[in-house]
């Protein structure tokens, strides 16, 4: 039995996520904690934000975030593709940095116009 703190909403439920029994998860408020508590334990994502440099911009780096959750195993991996990166003013917010990280479909966005 695994316990953890649903992170979905503000409320914060205290889920029990029980392996053996097909990842039954209880504690949960609502179905989305449900989702959240077998989701961590068989294959856990996140939305990962950083920056990266900036050419002509008002300032030396500019945010950006993934557009949607990428496995937590290849979280450094991901991070290691925006090493090299410098952008080149302008850039608007959705503007894509990298496309499809590591084969995920998942793309690195730029957060703020700049």
């Amino acid at each position: 039995m695994t316990e953890l703190i649903c992170i979905t909403c503000p409320k914060g439920c205290y889920l029990k996520v029980d392996e053996q029994n097909g990842y039954r998860v209880t504690g949960n408020g609502c179905e989305r904690g449900a989702e959240y508590g077998m989701r961590e334990l068989i294959n856990p994502r996140r939305v990962i934000t950083s920056s990266v440099k900036i050419s002509g911009g008002i300032y030396p780096t500019c945010s950006v975030k993934t557009d949607a959750p990428i496995p937590k195993s290849i979280i450094f991996d991901a991070m290691a593709l925006l090493k090299g990166v410098t952008l080149k003013s302008p850039v608007h917010t959705g503007d894509v940095v990298i496309r499809d990280i590591l084969g995920t479909g998942v793309n690195f966005v730029v957060t703020r116009d700049m």
